[in-house]
This record gives C-alpha cells, sequence and structure tokens, in this order.
C-alpha cells in the first residue's frame, strides 16, 4: 500500500490513525515526541521522535519514510492541542504554542511532504469544526484552525498541478485524553465536567444523537488517502456526526 507519516500518533487520534493505516496495509511512520501508546502497538509502525514545532523534524520524518520504503504516499499533519481561555487572559506565550503546534506544524509538515510526494500523493490535515465556526473563550484555537483551512486551499492549487491532493478533516469533539483534559479547565465550556457536557452536547447538536470516534475519523482519512478520492482536493471534511450540516 506504500507508506504514510503520522504526526501525534502516539495518542488519541493519531493513535486510531496510525492503527487504521498500519491494518490497511501501510508503512506507518509516526513523529511524535514520545513512543508511549504506540510503540508496539502493530505490526507495520515505526517511531521518530520530533516535535512538530520545528521544521527539521518533519523532514527528519518524511527521511526515515523515505530511507526505509524509497517512497512516501501520504502524510497526516494530526498532531494539535485544544484549550480554552478569554481572550483578556491570553498571552504572547499561549497564544505561540497554540499557533506552533496547530498551524506552524501544519505548515512545515505541508513543506516537507510536498517535497517528498509524487504523482498520486496526498496531504491530510486533521482541522477541527473549530475550522468553521468561532466559540467562546476559544479564539486562539479557532484562529489556528481557520489558518489551517486557508493552507488547506492555498496548497491544493500549488500542489495540484504535480497531481498531488491535500484536504482536510473537521471531527468535532471526539472523546481523546487530550481533550477530556482540556475540558477540565473551568474555562472551557465543559466548566470542568467533561463526561456531563459531552452527553448534553451529544444529545442537544448532533444529528445521530452522539459524537464521532477517532476511528471513524481515521475512516475518512483512509479514504482521502485512497484512489478513490482522486477527484477530491482542497477540500475540508466534516465528520461529526451531523453537528454542523453543510
Amino acid at each position: 500500500m506504500g507508506s504514510v507519516c503520522i504526526t501525534g500518533g502516539s495518542r488519541g487520534i493519531g493513535r486510531d490513525l496510525a492503527l487504521a493505516f498500519a491494518e490497511a496495509g501501510y508503512k506507518v511512520f509516526v513523529g511524535a515526541r514520545n513512543a508511549s501508546g504506540i510503540r508496539d502497538a502493530a505490526p507495520g509502525i515505526a517511531f521518530v521522535e520530533m516535535d512538530v514545532r520545528d521544521d527539521a523534524g518533519h523532514d527528519r520524518l518524511v527521511a526515515e519514510a523515505m530511507a526505509a520504503t524509497g517512497r512516501l504516499d501520504c502524510y497526516i499533519n494530526n498532531a494539535g492541542v485544544s484549550a480554552w481561555r478569554p481572550i483578556g487572559e491570553i498571552d504572547a506565550a499561549f497564544l505561540d504554542d497554540m499557533l506552533a503546534v496547530n498551524l506552524k506544524g501544519a505548515f512545515w509538515g505541508c513543506k516537507a511532504a510536498a517535497g517528498a510526494l509524487g504523482a498520486g500523493g496526498s496531504i491530510i490535515n486533521i482541522s477541527s469544526l473549530a475550522a468553521k465556526r468561532g466559540t467562546a473563550n476559544n479564539a486562539a484555537y479557532c484562529a489556528a484552525k481557520f489558518g489551517m483551512t486557508g493552507l488547506t486551499q492555498a496548497m491544493s492549487k500549488e500542489l495540484g498541478p504535480r497531481g498531488i491532493r491535500i484536504n482536510a478533516i473537521c471531527p468535532v469533539l471526539v472523546r481523546t485524553p487530550g481533550l477530556i483534559d482540556a475540558l477540565k479547565d473551568p474555562k472551557s465550556p465543559a466548566k470542568g465536567d467533561p463526561d456531563a457536557f459531552l452527553e448534553g452536547f451529544a444529545a442537544t447538536q448532533s444529528a445521530l444523537g452522539r459524537l464521532p470516534t477517532g476511528a471513524e475519523v481515521a475512516a475518512m482519512a483512509l479514504y482521502l488517502a485512497s484512489d478513490a478520492a482522486s477527484g477530491v482536493t482542497g477540500q475540508s471534511i466534516n465528520v461529526d456526526c451531523g453537528v454542523l450540516p453543510q
């Protein structure tokens, strides 16, 4: 099936992506700060230590894939961080970190992947429903994810003539350890009670009465990486159980 690089692939949605692509027959290269949760999780998964905020880390991840397989078929910019904070409490350090991980990390990933992908290759940005609508106390995260939409659209035009596709996936509130930790913050919409918030959100906001899983995000990524999606590029596709029908 080829090779795929996945940033932030050691936990949460990233781990689901790594397992799904490995099961589909891809050689998977996970880039993250530590291997906890992914090392030896499945055959065909290799770990590369990196920080997505560092452009050289993305180059190293691509180089590992190329050295081992001689090719790169897909690059998934998955690493991200969620945090809520009123704008009056946002300082330079908080904003810089939110933009560095959520937006600049994807930018450096696109740059590294663009130098290695050939015709038929693809880039997938794991974005968020926050890329399409703003919510209170979420200005920094929304700004980063709206930026990812612009990055996806611009790169589709830049890389399209080379036969390379790029798309974004916009999930909503997938239950992951990172999201639960973020929702424990009193500044978050859960006001410190993640379980009650997620249950109420699913019941009142989702057309299906539930929230998506990481496995469902991974299934969309597998489709977008495949030849079945050969005519799809520049899109930001919701995986949200109908929270924001479009």
